[in-house]
């Protein structure tokens, strides 16, 4: 049976367990669901993100289109993670980067200016605040270091295990793309790993 938007939202709001009520009244006013259908933006390069995502269910991909006109996936966002372009998003700069829905999608969104209202008035939600960094930093620092240290297997098998069932939601060429790989050479990876 399909959650309604109540229930996605006192799921979310079931990670804050350290907020007082007060604290939670406000979190619980300040948040947003919105749904999205497939192939739809939640936000495109050159724009201001206003809002952060959370994502109840479905899946993203982020990217950017480089000088040659080439598109190059860059990760995935799927339920339980946060779609953003964290740094542009709390310098409120232009992203340079789409964050565009594979599948339909149920998201949770918080705008900005009350996530700033939040660190104002409670210590607590400065934690969160680092917290969510720390999370959307290490996924991007884990995927630049894969790149300097790992083969192109081994950043496959890397994605298989840190992406249990993702491999079947998101076509060929954008894992190529964002393994860094061409799209035969993943197909004669796929097929090496399967024979072993």
């Amino acid at each position: 049976m399909e959650k309604s938007y109540q229930q996605y939202l006192e799921d979310y709001l079931q990670s804050f367990v350290n907020l007082s009520s007060e604290e939670l009244t406000l979190f619980r006013s300040q948040l947003s669901i919105r749904e999205y259908a497939k192939k739809d933006f939640f936000f495109e390069s050159g724009e201001i993100q206003k809002k952060m995502g959370f994502v109840c269910k479905g899946l993203l991909r982020r990217y950017y289109i480089n000088e040659k006109g080439k598109t190059i996936t860059t990760g995935f966002v799927k339920e339980n993670e946060y779609a953003t372009d964290y740094p542009a998003f709390i310098q409120q700069r232009p992203s340079k980067y789409y964050m565009e829905c594979l599948e339909p999608c149920i998201i949770i969104e918080l705008a900005y200016d009350d996530i700033q209202v939040g660190y104002t008035n409670f210590k607590s939600h400065e934690r969160y605040g680092r917290l969510i960094a720390e999370k959307v930093l290490t996924i991007q620092t884990d995927r630049v270091e894969s790149f300097l240290f790992d083969t192109a297997e081994q950043r496959y098998l890397n994605f298989i295990k840190d992406n249990p069932g993702l491999i079947n939601r998101i076509s060929l060429t954008h894992l190529s793309s964002y393994l860094g790989i061409e799209r035969q050479s993943l197909s004669r990876i796929r097929s090496k790993i399967a024979k072993k």
